[in-house]
């Protein structure tokens, strides 16, 4: 079956005055908070007992099944379990996806651990033959069983030394990459341990590192699009505006309101971008069929008001029974999250992973 990945990359490259929209569910979070990325079995109640791993696996295959998403990113764990060895995305419309590092910033060991506010450093658990194939040295034959999509991340700290060492680890994932036909796409985060720069300069100095870093990447080694934190509508559009053939797009971040989420798509896309990859806002949800729904409702131009969105939200909860985490009027607020993974912030009514 043809991947709308790849249908909707070619337009929006092809066509660029085309509404295409791409939207895609991280679920690779046992890469970073290890037992809670699954989230709470009954954040509701406040339980602190979380979802198996065979319960993740099961909603992701009810996500894959629903089709509504572009692209299921993953675990090159969970990858060589639901890819390779169930055949999950055979005869779907989705792209598996895996994610190809494990910068140290992502380390959330607990919610205790102290890696996550010291300054990045570059690692990668997963190796590309492993995520095509399911293990070292494939032949050509067996590279296209598994994952041919991975997200490569990178945390710029304004530090020479420090940035130098990741774009090193970069380069030579991209080489190894080209060399056996894998593909990518960027993750930028913002600084996550830096002293020398203003609040404010952040969007800039992120706009900025990314195209310094692609400058030296010609076309056949460069990431299928961009996940970037979503700074608000100026910076999008002059990152947007400055290489069209960039297809930028944003990260969700820590959970909110069901407003929060909504919004920033609604936002991010009539500011130019054309991705949201999407993982607490969509893993915390009260029901993720249904979040993921109006998600593409939203990206799709069905609904065109966040806050419409919202109560439609609300309505398929009433219908599936299930209470939802907060009063409709508490989830219609904006609160201020935070784009990061160590981020804990917790709105009013929400319980994070």
């Amino acid at each position: 079956m043809k991947k709308t990945l790849d249908e909707k990359l070619s337009r929006i490259l092809g066509e660029p005055a085309c509404q295409d929209f791409i939207l895609a569910d991280a679920k690779d979070a046992d890469m970073a908070f290890g037992i809670a990325a699954p989230g709470r079995r009954n954040p509701q109640n406040g339980q602190t007992e979380y979802r198996s791993l065979a319960e993740f696996h099961e909603t992701i295959c009810e996500i894959v099944e629903q089709g509504l998403v572009d692209v299921m990113l993953m675990s090159v764990n969970t990858n060589a379990r639901l890819t390779i060895n169930k055949r999950l995305f055979e005869g779907s419309s989705v792209t598996p996806a895996i994610r190809a590092n494990d910068t140290t910033d992502i380390w959330l060991a607990g919610g205790v651990g102290a890696y996550g506010s010291q300054p990045s450093l570059p690692f990668r658990s997963a190796t590309i033959d492993q995520a095509m194939c399911g293990h070292e040295n494939c032949t050509p034959d067996e590279r296209h069983i598994g994952a041919d999509l991975g997200l490569y991340s990178i945390t710029f700290n304004n530090d020479a030394t420090l940035d130098r060492a990741a774009l090193a680890a970069y380069r030579e994932f991209r080489i190894e990459a080209e060399a056996k036909g894998f593909r990518h796409f960027l993750e930028v985060f913002a600084p996550n341990a830096c002293e020398n720069l203003a609040v404010e300069d952040v969007p800039r100095f992120i706009n900025d590192s990314i195209v310094r870093t692609l400058a030296g990447v010609p076309p056949s080694s460069r990431p299928k699009f961009l996940k970037i934190p979503y700074f608000g509508p100026a910076p999008m559009e002059e990152l947007v505006a400055y290489d069209s053939s960039l297809v930028v797009g944003i990260l969700g971040g820590s959970a909110g309101t069901t407003f929060d989420a909504f919004h920033q798509l609604w936002e991010a896309k009539k500011s130019g971008a054309r991705v949201a990859l999407y993982g607490r806002m969509i893993n915390n949800s009260e029901h993720q069929l249904s979040f993921i729904e109006h998600l593409r409702y939203l990206a799709d131009g069905q609904l065109n008001d966040p806050a419409e969105a919202v109560r439609s939200y609300h309505g398929a909860l009433h219908k599936l029974d299930i209470e939802p985490f907060c009063s409709l009027e508490e989830d219609l607020q904006s609160t201020k999250r935070c784009s990061d993974y160590s981020s804990k912030k917790k709105p009013s009514g929400r319980i994070l992973a």
